[in-house]
């Protein structure tokens, strides 16, 4: 397979990409929840610095640490068991970084709004954590690996095993 085309393939293959995707961002979400909770319940962070004036709120700081933290975990899960990728990581953490540039000050933004307008700040981290799910597949999948699929050395293998299969 040529380095710039595409893995073609199953439907199979395609749909456990996008659970595993799912689950990993779970676990990520759960990261980012956990350590929103404790830095807004326990560290009450907005005492210690005058942030809030840059993010809107002590709320933006918080979750922009919490995001940060799920980041790392998701990528680095993601690429190795997800797409299964042996793309340059400086230059997929890179573009992923790219994506974050777009998505975290968008949501900082809402999210203060929101906050300010005093929606609950839990609901409005669910509602965040599901837009950036969707929308960072989809940048992940179609931007940052999309010649990228399946190439490590598990995924040649799972390649090689759906060719024999047939």
């Amino acid at each position: 397979m040529d380095a710039k085309e595409e893995p073609v393939l199953t439907k199979a293959q395609s749909r456990w990409m996008a659970i595993k995707f799912v689950l990993f961002s779970i676990s990520a979400g759960v990261i980012e929840a956990g350590s929103y909770y404790i830095l807004n319940e326990f560290t009450h962070i907005d005492q210690y610095t005058n942030l809030d004036e840059v993010f809107g709120n002590e709320y933006g700081l918080t979750y922009f640490i919490a995001l940060v933290l799920s980041v790392v975990w998701n990528f680095t899960l993601n690429r190795k068991f997800t797409f299964k990728s042996a793309a340059n990581v400086p230059v997929a953490m890179l573009k992923v970084f790219g994506y974050y540039c777009v998505f975290a000050p968008l949501s900082i933004w809402w999210t203060v709004s929101l906050t300010n307008a005093d929606v609950n700040k839990y609901l409005v981290l669910l509602g965040t954590m599901g837009v950036n799910l969707c929308t960072e597949y989809l940048f992940t999948r179609y931007v940052v690996y999309r010649h990228q699929l399946y190439t490590s050395e598990e995924g040649q293998r799972d390649l090689e095993n759906r060719q024999s299969d047939k």
